[in-house]
């Protein structure tokens, strides 16, 4: 009888140890939104200053670690992808993502930050904008994450494609093609189909229950489906709060993407009553009520909140944009369309008050989350395939333990397999633009701002170089000047290209989840293929330096 006793008392406290260690672990919160500038919270100078206060964020901010180096992609679908995967998104195929109704999506290999931090006993929770395909293995209820609720497929501008008050010259079939094809709200548990909760529009419509001939579910026009989001919050976090399970949060919310459309309840509330201002406002204030219902929860004891954005501002939407200091817009490899606001909060972990300017991104919120619930990242993908995360973990710089160890930073557009761009420290060479017309090489350049809507190009035979210490902007090219030249930093660059490049070799890229164009297929680059895959499995990559100097 004793003996039984004592296998059932060590069971206990086995099960006791565990709960025990379950409980530390600290919960996660993911806060992602839309396109939001880097000028536009007011940590950067922007809110009040701009005439959309942001009280809410400014708070987070003030109480926790505001970061000022720190880097998305260049839009919306590889920058969500280099969250989600920690890896860049040539790798995962994530450059773009395909139209409504062609299917296709995040490839079910990936790891997720949901999948990883299963791994180490996490509850997962995905709400709000996904813009990683559409097709059930693509979808979050299939990536990690127990639930879904309430989730967009696509980018705003999307739902507003079928709308004949948006779109009067659309051909009828086209419009009926769009209409049948584009998904609404979706949930689902995991291993669940996904149901559509009810059909998004581009108008002020909130009648998610009234069912008619035209949208059998019901439909919720734009202005409302962020306050359907943060309801999805606030109710996982009440039902996490019960639980001693540890739990991970990601929140998407879909402002501040074009086209604006604030909900009712916030139009005209920015001081400048602009539709991009009330969005920001709204963005806040949403944001607020997740970081109050932790705090009424007590969960702010042993939460991790981190909050960032997809990508750059879209300066070819202006005046429904965001505000950038920064040269270039969403789409570019410039400072502009890469460079986003980010704000860790953990209070009594993280020091409150605190700047960095340390070279972080969005790819490190993987290994940063691994490391702080415990979870190792895999050495195989969900295939059993070798995979490679371009991760590094941030939390020595969070609790203020150390540095990290990420010197450099790839900035890519949909085609690149090289990087278009590379910082290293405080130096930046750009190799290939898209967008810029401005002058090529000089000492100053003419800014365009042009995104998609300009052509891809290489700067010239040499890359343009700017000390993004003394030229944030990226305004005069250092590579040669009337004072010195910086030819030599080539050499810095060429050797993070090229350890970047070899990793191709072992770890191939996945196939594209969505065709781009990029000019026509010659006979020449047709001929090159076989010669680029041998000179990379043989030699890897250089960049030549300049002869004739």
């Amino acid at each position: 009888m004793r003996r039984y006793l004592g296998i059932f008392t060590l069971v206990a406290l086995g099960l006791i140890t565990l709960s025990v260690q379950a409980q530390n672990k600290p919960n996660i919160v993911l806060i992602v939104s839309d396109d939001t500038g880097y000028g536009d919270l007011g940590p950067y100078g922007g809110g009040t200053g701009r005439g959309m206060p942001t009280p809410n964020i400014d708070r987070m901010a003030d109480e926790g670690m505001t970061f000022f180096s720190f880097y998305a992609q260049a839009s919306c679908t590889p920058g969500r992808a280099a969250i989600q995967t920690g890896r860049i998104p040539n790798r995962s195929g994530m450059t773009t993502v395909a139209f409504q109704g062609q299917g296709g999506g995040l490839p079910k290999a990936e790891w997720t930050l949901a999948s990883v931090l299963k791994t180490a006993g996490y509850s997962t929770f995905f709400t709000g904008k996904w813009h990683l395909g559409e097709a059930d293995y693509a979808l979050p209820n299939a990536q990690g994450y127990d639930e879904m609720r309430y989730v967009g497929l696509y980018h705003l501008n999307a739902y507003t494609y079928a709308d004949p008050t948006w779109f009067p010259d659309m051909a009828p079939d086209l419009r009926a093609m769009f209409k049948k094809v584009t998904i609404g709200s979706l949930s689902a548990k995991a291993g669940e189909k996904a149901v559509e909760d009810f059909a998004i529009n581009g108008q002020y419509v909130d009648k998610p229950d009234e069912k008619s001939t035209e949208y059998p579910h019901g439909v919720v026009g734009i202005p409302y489906f962020d306050g359907y989001v943060q309801k999805a919050a606030l109710e996982y976090l009440d039902k996490a709060a019960k639980s001693n399970k540890p739990f991970f949060m990601n929140v998407n919310f879909m402002k501040v993407h074009q086209p604006n459309m604030p909900h009712p309840a916030y139009e005209h509330k920015s001081l400048s009553k602009s539709k991009y201002a009330d969005s920001v406002v709204e963005l806040d204030a949403r944001i607020g009520a997740i970081m109050d219902k932790l705090r009424a929860l007590g969960l702010d004891k042993n939460t991790l909140v981190f909050y960032t954005t997809d990508n750059g501002a879209w300066q070819d939407v202006y005046p429904d944009a965001g505000y950038t200091p920064f040269r270039g817009t969403k789409g570019t490899v410039r400072e502009g369309g890469n460079r986003v606001p980010a704000i860790a909060w953990m209070p009594g972990k993280i020091k409150g008050h605190a700047k960095n300017h340390d070279i972080l991104g969005g790819l490190d919120l993987m290994a940063t989350f691994a490391k702080v619930s415990g979870a190792k990242l895999p050495t195989n993908d969900r295939d059993g395939k070798p995979i490679i995360f371009d991760s590094y973990d941030m939390s020595p710089v969070l609790f203020g333990t150390g540095k990290s160890e990420r010197k450099a930073w790839f900035y890519f557009t949909e085609n690149e397999l090289t990087p278009g761009a590379v910082r290293v420290g405080n130096y930046k060479a750009v190799f290939n633009l898209r967008g810029d017309n401005g002058q090529s090489t000089g000492g100053l350049a003419v800014d365009s701002n042009l995104g998609w809507k300009g052509a891809e190009k290489y700067v010239a035979a040499v890359p343009q170089i700017f000390d993004l210490w003394q030229d944030p902007q990226e305004r005069y090219d250092i590579f040669m000047n009337n004072y010195t030249e910086r030819t030599w930093m080539l050499v810095t660059f060429n050797n993070v290209i090229r350890e970047k490049m070899k990793t191709y070799i072992k770890y191939p890229p996945r196939k594209l989840q969505s065709e781009v164009y990029t000019g026509p297929l010659t006979l020449s680059s047709y001929q090159r293929l076989k010669t680029v895959r041998d000179q990379l499995s043989k030699d890897g990559f250089e960049i030549p330096l300049p002869s004739g100097n």
